[in-house]
C-alpha cells in the first residue's frame, strides 16, 4: 500500500512531497527496507534512484539519508567526509559512539558499496598524526564494565602532556584513545578533573586547532558524552552565519531511532529553547517539515 501510495505521490502535476513525508516519515528502519525491496520488485526501479528525481536540495539528502539502512548511511557519510578531505570528525563519530559491532556493519558496507575499505580510504586521504588518530575506524573495543583505576591514573597524566600540555607522545594519546574501553577511558577522564580540576576537553581547541587536534578533542567529547557532545553540534550548526544543514540533517536523521529525544531534552535544559522550535526558525519548506516530522512535531 505505501508503494502505492509513492507512485500516486510521484506522478501528475509535480510531486506530492507532503504525501512522501507521511509515508517515510513514519516508517521504522526494517519498514522502509519493506518498502524499498516491495517497490523494486512491484515496478523495477529503485525507489533511492526514483527519490532522487523527484525530490531536490536539502530535503533530497534527508530523505535519502534516512531511507538507507544505518550502517549504510554511515558508510555514505563516512565517504562524503573522506573525500571533502575537510571533516574528519563524522569518521571519529562513527568510530567512537557505536559499538564495536555497529562499527564493523559500517566497514562492512562501505566495502560493499565503494569496493574498497574504509580503512584504505582513511588512509589514502590522511597523514602523520591524524592518519594515526583514524586508526578508530579499525578499533574494537571491550565493552565490558570493568575498570582500572590505577591505569586510569597513569593514562589520565599521559593524556595531560600529550593533549594539554603537547609535550608528551602524541603516539602514546591516540593509544589510549583508540584501544581503551568506553568504561576506562571514562574513569581516565574523571581522574583527570579530579587531578586537574577542570575537564581535559575544555579549551582543547581554538581557532588555530589543526584536525588532529580537532579530532582529539571530538574523541573525547564523544566517548565522554555523546548526548552533549550532538546537542553542541545541533547548536553549533543552528547559530553558524547561514544553518549548518549538513550537521543538522546528520545528527537528526541518525539518531532519530536512538536517542534523538535525549539530545532535545539537552538542547532544552542548555538553550532554553525547544529543539524544534530551533530547528523550525531557521530552516524551511519540505526540508522543516521532515526534519520536524523526525523530532515528533509536526506542522
Amino acid at each position: 500500500n505505501d508503494c502505492v501510495q509513492l507512485i500516486f505521490d510521484f506522478v501528475g502535476w509535480g510531486t506530492d512531497e507532503k504525501g512522501i513525508i507521511v509515508i517515510l516519515g513514519h516508517r521504522t528502519v526494517y519498514q522502509r527496507q519493506q518498502i524499498r525491496r516491495a517497490y523494486e520488485e512491484i515496478y523495477q526501479e529503485d525507489l533511492v534512484k526514483r527519490l532522487e528525481s523527484e525530490i531536490k536540495g536539502d530535503f533530497e539528502k534527508a530523505v535519502y539519508r534516512w531511507i538507507l539502512e544505518p550502517a549504510d548511511r554511515d558508510a555514505v557519510l563516512a565517504n562524503v567526509a573522506i573525500k571533502s578531505g575537510k571533516n574528519y570528525n563524522i569518521i571519529v563519530e562513527i568510530a567512537t559512539i557505536l559499538s564495536p559491532e555497529e562499527l564493523f556493519a559500517v566497514r562492512r558496507a562501505y566495502l560493499h558499496r565503494y569496493k574498497h575499505s574504509l580503512e584504505e580510504d582513511v588512509a589514502a586521504h590522511t597523514s602523520g598524526h591524524i592518519r594515526q588518530a583514524m586508526g578508530l575506524v579499525t578499533s574494537f573495543r571491550y565493552v565490558g564494565e570493568e575498570i582500572n583505576p590505577k591505569l586510569a591514573q597513569n593514562e589520565a597524566e599521559i593524556l595531560h602532556d600529550a593533549v594539554k600540555e603537547k609535550k608528551g607522545s602524541y603516539e602514546e594519546a591516540i593509544r589510549i584513545l583508540t584501544t581503551r574501553s568506553k568504561t576506562q577511558l571514562i574513569a581516565t577522564f574523571n581522574r583527570y578533573r579530579e587531578i586537574h580540576g577542570t575537564s581535559i576537553s575544555k579549551k582543547l581547541v581554538d581557532e588555530g586547532s589543526d584536525e588532529f587536534q580537532k579530532a582529539l578533542y571530538t574523541t573525547i567529547r564523544s566517548i565522554n558524552d555523546h548526548i552533549k557532545y550532538y546537542e553542541k553540534v545541533v547548536r553549533n550548526a543552528i547559530k553558524k552565519v547561514g544553518t549548518d544543514e549538513d550537521a543538522l540533517t546528520r545528527v537528526i536523521v541518525s539518531r532519530a531511532e536512538k536517542d534523538l529525544k535525549l539530545i532535545s531534552d539537552v538542547y532544552y535544559k542548555r538553550n532554553s529553547v525547544l529543539l524544534e522550535h530551533a530547528v523550525a526558525k531557521e530552516i524551511s519548506g519540505d526540508y522543516k517539515k521532515f526534519l520536524l516530522t523526525l523530532l515528533g512535531k509536526e506542522e
